[in-house]
């Protein structure tokens, strides 16, 4: 299970503060785009996640986004975040993280991937050795194969609630 733990959990990406990445001693911020950014497939990011990169940039945190898409998908898509972006990363292989992290300049050490799959981006994460925020899918995809990950991903967000490990924003 130790491989398919991220660090912690929150629901949506912009309940992610610079006091939660400071806490995990972090300057960067590597970004999944389908069911974290955006819906699956959409070219139209969630409400506030544009705004909340500006802030977390301003605040001084380096953003990367990186995706398993081609680059027709997520070039795009990171221009709207005024973002680089690494495409084709094959997570869960260590490739598309070390781009990421080559491109920022930034040791491993200091670096979060936030992201809705543990089998790509939470599993890459543990492989690379760094920080993972999982965040609550909030488009159910429908594929036969989704719908298997996404069941093996129950124990695991249950482990993140009963150990604290889901951070709930103040209401």
């Amino acid at each position: 299970m130790a491989l398919k733990m991220p660090t912690c959990s929150v629901n949506r990406v912009t309940q992610i503060t610079p006091h939660l990445l400071q806490m995990l001693g972090v300057s960067a911020v590597l970004l999944d785009v389908d069911n974290t950014l955006s819906p699956p497939d959409s070219p139209v990011p969630f409400p506030g996640t544009v705004q909340w990169a500006h802030e977390m940039t301003r605040q001084g945190f380096h953003l990367v986004i990186v995706s398993n898409n081609f680059r027709r998908r997520v070039a795009p898509f990171a221009a709207q975040y005024s973002l680089p972006f690494v495409s084709f990363a094959m997570k869960p292989l260590p490739f598309g993280y070390l781009r990421a992290l080559h491109t920022l300049k930034i040791p491993r050490s200091q670096a979060v991937i936030v992201g809705d799959q543990v089998y790509t981006d939470i599993i890459g994460a543990n492989i690379v050795g760094i920080h993972s925020i999982l965040v609550t899918p909030v488009v159910t995809e429908e594929s036969v194969s989704f719908l298997r990950r996404r069941r093996g991903e129950v124990p695991i967000r249950q482990k993140l609630k009963e150990t604290g490990r889901h951070i709930r924003p103040k209401e």
